[in-house]
């Protein structure tokens, strides 16, 4: 299932623009809504969804950096496969990740793996990313591996995760077959943010 949101157009922005991205004018397509489930019921639920991909824009804002870029996710397994295009140079970078093993293909076509890895994604990004927990912030839930706090809304979703040093703050969700999945959520540590925006989910 996809819910199409015209929004992020596809190119570097400077960063006053990257701070400024707040998605004005962004419309979705109506759909019905999914049933209200309890949290108790809903986060282990999420927490074991290990297939999955989305597709969306992230950006970007680094102390005195911003860009933005086009995002694909793919889930499998404890496999995260993530492809950035657009502000890391022609075709951009894709990272996969398996627990503690890392490798990047840069824009170059050049594969690395290990520190050279980490090393070339945190020269890009500006900062490493914590992939292991992000493939459960995505899906609205917290890493089960670690202690977070939690604020939820009346339909038993997260608004406010704290987790890893990082908060984590969902905007906006979308109804995803019986589901409710995140459209729109930010991601803040001291001197980063990650605002990440779901076009379209398969489960």
């Amino acid at each position: 299932m996809r819910n199409n949101i015209g929004c992020f157009p596809g190119a570097i922005v400077p960063l006053g623009a990257a701070l400024a991205l707040t998605l004005a004018g962004c419309q979705t397509v109506p759909v019905a809504p999914a049933p209200t489930v309890a949290w108790s019921v809903r986060r282990p639920t999420l927490q074991n969804l290990d297939r999955f991909d989305l597709d969306g824009r992230v950006a970007v804002a680094v102390g005195g950096q911003g860009f933005d870029a086009g995002m694909r996710w793919v889930q499998s397994g404890a496999v995260t496969r993530l492809v950035l295009s657009g502000p890391l140079g022609a075709g951009g970078v894709e990272v996969t990740a398996n627990g503690a093993d890392l490798s990047v293909i840069t824009s170059s076509g050049k594969r690395l793996g290990a520190a050279a890895a980490r090393a070339e994604l945190t020269d890009k990004l500006g900062f490493e990313p914590p992939l292991t927990s992000i493939r459960y912030w995505v899906l609205g839930v917290p890493d089960p591996g670690a202690p977070a706090a939690v604020r939820l809304d009346s339909r038993q979703r997260l608004t406010e995760l704290t987790q890893e040093g990082w908060r984590i703050d969902y905007t906006s969700y979308m109804p995803v077959g019986a589901e409710w999945l995140p459209r729109l959520l930010t991601l803040r540590r001291a001197g980063v943010r990650v605002r990440m925006l779901v076009n379209g989910w398969q489960l």
